[in-house]
């Protein structure tokens, strides 16, 4: 897709799965059920879905994958299945720039790598990389409820990294801008992009995949369900009134869409769209 001076693509790094009653939370299976199927153990099918944006002298790459840091024991009980060429990364010596929409396992896992010796290494060491300030303060000293998320070899190695933090909303290039977002973890960011007929809006976990467009469908993963109720209304909202192409990270089946609000007032899928 092409928006504005940017090419957008999207990449499939990996499908894993969760566990259903956590990505719905307080919403009960009999409604979530009828929208998505649950294997034997409860988990639903998702995919770490990211974004290559590229100008011509710049190639953004919007969150890195799961990583494949995994023994065969996690790799058992996330259903992790990576893409062959992609293990490697995403053209490590090309991206020049790497936005983190926040630093949980599924989103980051593929910042680093462990190489010949056994040492964890920067997947893309020559990339200036992209976070809010508040997610890599909280990545260092997690909460209880989401330090599982929060692995020590997806944060440590940034250290070394060409970081760039965030404070709020931010134009980190032209025509992309970052919202910071709390409700799922202190410090997300979603990610904008502008400049042609309509905006682009990379959802990240404030919205992960298309069946949790109506608002009471939210993650019992998120650290604060009120503060994230608002924000992603702020965020519909906005989708509605600039008819943005909205993009979910997680959804193995809707890669993005157009939004609406349904005759029963709830927002919703208007029109799929793949970028």
């Amino acid at each position: 897709m092409k928006i504005g001076r940017y090419t957008v693509t999207p990449i499939v790094f990996a499908s894993f799965r969760l566990d259903g009653g956590c990505m719905f939370g307080s919403v009960p299976k009999n409604l979530w059920s009828k929208a998505i199927q649950a294997d034997t153990e409860n988990c639903i099918p998702l995919v770490c879905r990211c974004l290559v944006v590229e100008d011509g002298s710049r190639t953004f790459l919007v969150d890195v994958g799961i990583g494949n840091k995994w023994s065969d024991k996690q790799r058992a009980i996330y259903g992790i299945s990576l893409v062959p060429e992609l293990e490697g990364g995403y053209k490590p010596d090309k991206v020049t720039d790497v936005i983190l929409t926040h630093l949980h396992f599924d989103h980051a896992g593929g910042i680093s790598f462990r190489n010949a010796a056994g040492d964890l290494a920067l997947r893309y060491p020559k990339a200036r990389v992209h976070l809010q300030a508040a997610n890599w303060q909280q990545a260092q000293n997690p909460s209880p409820k989401d330090r599982a998320s929060y692995l020590p070899e997806n944060v440590e190695p940034l250290s070394n990294a060409q970081l760039v933090l965030c404070d709020g909303v931010a134009e980190i290039a032209p025509d992309i801008i970052v919202h910071k977002v709390d409700g799922h973890t202190p410090g997300q960011q979603w990610v904008e992009i502008r400049g042609g007929e309509k905006p682009l809006f990379f959802a990240t976990d404030l919205i992960p995949t298309s069946h949790h467009l109506p608002l009471a469908y939210h993650m019992g993963y998120d650290v604060c369900a009120e503060t994230l109720l608002r924000e992603k209304l702020t965020f519909l909202d906005r989708a509605v009134q600039e008819d943005a192409v909205v993009v979910f990270q997680h959804d193995s089946a809707v890669e993005a869409a157009h939004v609406a609000l349904n005759e029963r007032g709830q927002f919703g899928v208007r029109t799929a769209v793949r970028i």
